[in-house]
């Protein structure tokens, strides 16, 4: 009890001192002079922002605004009247902290008084304010704010502008609406002279000396108005040399060394960012107020979460190169590079996009003497349009083995028995061997030639048995299949002539005569029908040497296929339009036109082996025709600009083409009417394709002077594609005026295979 009243005595004699009057300090508004607002710097209304870190801080601010209710005699007077007697109960301790308190607002009254004897606070409503510069350490600006050079623009988001010098926020103060900022500009005075401090957030009245300031700024005088603003120079370093340095202290090692705990410290923080542990805090949510949604932003060029396979499609692709100069784009190129009068002149004539250079070579002596190139800004251009207008693709080039790519096919050796090399040359011909034939027991084979002459040789032997002069060059020459009948059909000009060679047995050669002139000529349509071909029998000499019947044509012929059955037989007239397909019937001497109309430029037809359909090749299609029910079957697309040949396989589901662009095209009519195949084996035009009857060949003649032979079995099994493999070139025939070899045929039993050539000779290759 004597403690209490002793230190409730001390502080009666602290407070009734008379210096340090704290009253001058808390001045009503309506106290104040006149000029009050034109001394001083106040704020407009607005508190110094809360502290909430420290519980000093609160107190302090209690103690501040227990005085801004009354004036210091007041608080005085409430102090003086506390009651100091009694025994130590809780009414005690409480009043003996309310002392305590008032004993620290004296303190604290005291130390403001001595820094800002002269400062006096204007409040609104009767309520006096805090000084702002009454705490200043720098009379240049306000450092309560300890950002630094940080940007205010990243404290956008939060709510608080920065750190005192304590590190405790400076909590941002309540922005007002529009309509309350309305109406404090029409009702405040001082609206006009209010700014904003953006390190704290307070709005400032600025004062008439600040304005006076920043009206001689304006003008460009001095900031205080003085007159002279150049006081007389002080040299306090002289200019002369002086013998010792003002210092000479060596720097310090530590000014060499960075510092270690930051460069730990720092380590520490960016592992932490990068484990994910270190985090921004995020946004408290305000009671009643809506979330903003915030704007997404998304890293385009992400590669932390990507794959190998989305940054290999992302990858950046270059530009590509421009091409290095030639030597036409040479100053001094090569005469050969010159243009001359006429291609200079082509070259003018010519659209821009079309012309090979971009501009005329040209020669000069020395380089300085080659004027400026007018078209590189637009060349530049061009190329700029390309690279910005013009995407660009990446290719993914892919490691594949080529052998991977090559199908998997049979050996040679594995696919034997085939013609593999040259075995009898048949001379005798004066000109290009334009067609052979083989007869059914093969035994014997003719050639037609352009020397107009047909001849019969014995292939065993390589003899020329029989010769028959034609007039004129022969187009084809096919044996009868039948080998009853011993009968060689040739076209000749306008003309198809039926041969008894006489080579075979004689029982065949006679039964053969006797066939012939047993047959009656058949009644034609109608009697005033005239008929498109005419049958002559020949006698006489012609007789003699083997000549039996000669059909006139209206056109010249060119080609002559047999029925597998030797009755009927087939001539070709390219330009005879709607007569360019006849056939005709040997047993009754007739022939007839199956089309009506012209199908196109006709280039070869054939029979189908076993069914009654006909083959008509045009340039581009072949059609199959139905020669029973008379209509079109089917319609296959060769993919060939000109068809030369063609040849159908013995089973009659398969079919080559061969055409003058190099192309062989194998056809299987029960999967598609397009190619099943297509072979590019030859440099230059197909003259002719074959398949042999009874061994799974086929052959291709070509101007290049080489027949290809290629393995092509057909299997049973309808599910079982063609096996196609070539396996032989043959060479033998020399290329003369452009031709190679013109024909091939097969033995009609051995795998051979003969071929006539444009140097006037006929080869076996077994």
């Amino acid at each position: 009890m004597k403690k209490t009243s002793m230190a409730t005595k001390r502080t009666r004699e602290a407070l009734e001192e008379p210096k340090g009057d704290p009253v001058n300090l808390f001045k009503d508004v309506s106290d104040s002079d006149a000029d009050t607002d034109s001394e001083d710097s106040v704020y407009s209304g607005l508190e110094e922002e809360p502290d909430t870190d420290s519980d000093n801080d609160n107190e302090d601010a209690d103690s501040d605004d227990s005085y801004n209710s009354s004036d210091g005699r007041d608080a005085e007077k409430d102090i003086s009247s506390i009651p100091l007697e009694g025994g130590s109960t809780d009414s005690d301790r409480d009043e003996e902290a309310s002392l305590e308190k008032a004993i620290d607002i004296k303190a604290h009254t005291k130390s403001r008084n001595s820094g800002t004897a002269q400062a006096t606070m204007k409040t609104e409503s009767s309520t006096p304010q805090r000084d702002e510069y009454e705490s200043d350490s720098s009379d240049e600006e306000d450092i309560r704010n300890t950002v630094g050079n940080v940007p205010l623009e990243w404290y956008k988001d939060y709510d608080h502008l920065g750190y005192d010098v304590e590190g405790r926020k400076i909590i941002k103060p309540k922005k007002a609406d529009e309509l309350d900022e309305f109406l404090n500009k029409m009702d405040n005075p001082d609206y006009w002279r209010t700014v904003t401090n953006k390190m704290t957030g307070q709005s400032v009245v600025l004062s008439k000396e600040d304005l006076a300031t920043i009206k001689r700024l304006q003008m460009g005088k001095h900031p205080k108005g003085v007159e002279n603003q150049y006081e007389p120079w002080v040299d306090f370093e002289t200019s002369e040399v002086m013998i010792h340095p003002m210092t000479n202290r060596p720097e310090d090692k530590r000014s060499f060394i960075p510092s270690k705990w930051e460069r730990l410290k720092v380590g520490q923080m960016v592992h932490a960012l990068k484990m994910g542990w270190m985090k921004p805090t995020p946004k408290p949510k305000m009671d009643g107020e809506e979330v903003e949604e915030e704007e997404k932003f998304y890293m385009l060029w992400k590669d932390e979460e990507e794959n190998d396979i989305t940054k290999k499609y992302r990858a950046r692709i270059p530009a590509p190169k421009i091409p290095l100069p030639d030597h036409y784009e040479s100053y001094n190129p090569p005469p050969e590079y010159l243009f001359t009068k006429e291609e200079e002149e082509k070259w003018r004539n010519q659209d821009p996009d079309e012309r090979r250079m971009k501009f005329l070579p040209q020669k000069f002596d020395s380089l300085r003497k080659v004027p400026s190139y007018p078209r590189f800004i637009n060349e530049r251009f061009e190329r700029c349009l390309d690279l910005y207008l013009c995407p660009r693709q990446r290719k993914i080039k892919m490691n594949i083995n080529p052998e991977d790519l090559i199908p998997k096919l049979p050996k040679p050796k594995d696919l034997q028995p085939f013609p593999t090399t040259q075995a009898v040359v048949y001379k005798g011909h004066t000109d290009i061997v334009r067609c052979i034939a083989v007869d059914p027991s093969g035994q014997w084979l003719a050639s037609g030639s352009d020397d107009k002459t047909i001849r019969f040789w014995e292939v065993s032997s390589g003899r020329c048995l029989h010769k028959l002069s034609t007039g004129d060059v022969v187009k084809s020459l096919v044996w009868n299949p039948n080998s009853a009948i011993n009968l060689v059909a040739a076209a000749v000009s306008r003309y198809v002539y039926l041969i008894n060679p006489g080579l075979v047995d004689k029982l065949v050669v006679t039964k053969t005569d006797s066939m012939l002139e047993s047959i009656k000529p058949g009644d034609d349509a109608g009697p005033s029908k005239k008929a498109p071909v005419e049958w002559e029998e020949i006698g006489g000499r012609d007789y003699e040497a083997g000549y039996r019947f000669k059909l006139s044509h209206p056109k010249e012929v060119n080609q002559v296929t047999w029925h597998g059955k030797g009755d009927y037989f087939a001539s070709v007239m390219p330009k005879g339009d709607s007569n360019a397909v006849m056939i005709h019937q040997l047993s009754r001497q007739r022939s007839q036109n199956p089309f009506s109309k012209s199908k196109g430029l006709v280039q070869c037809v054939l029979f189908h082996p076993i069914r009654p359909f006909l083959f008509v090749a045009t340039q581009r299609y072949v059609r199959v025709y139905n020669l029973l029910k008379q209509e079109l079957t089917k319609k296959l697309l060769t993919n060939c600009k000109w068809v030369s040949s063609m040849a159908v396989h013995s089973g009659g589901d398969n079919l080559i083409i061969g055409s003058y662009d190099c192309r062989l095209s194998w056809f299987d009519l029960d999967l598609s009417t397009k190619p099943y195949q297509t072979l590019r084996h030859h440099k230059k035009a197909l003259r002719q394709v074959c398949y042999h009857k009874r061994y799974p060949l086929f052959a291709s003649a070509s101007d290049d002077g080489t027949v290809i032979v290629c393995h092509g079995m057909v299997y049973n099994d309808m599910l079982k594609n063609p096996l196609i493999v070539p396996v032989k070139v043959l060479k033998g025939h020399s290329v003369t005026k452009d031709l190679g070899v013109m024909d091939c045929v097969f033995h009609p039993t051995q795998p051979w295979v003969f071929s006539a050539g444009a140097d006037f000779t006929v080869r076996l290759f077994s």
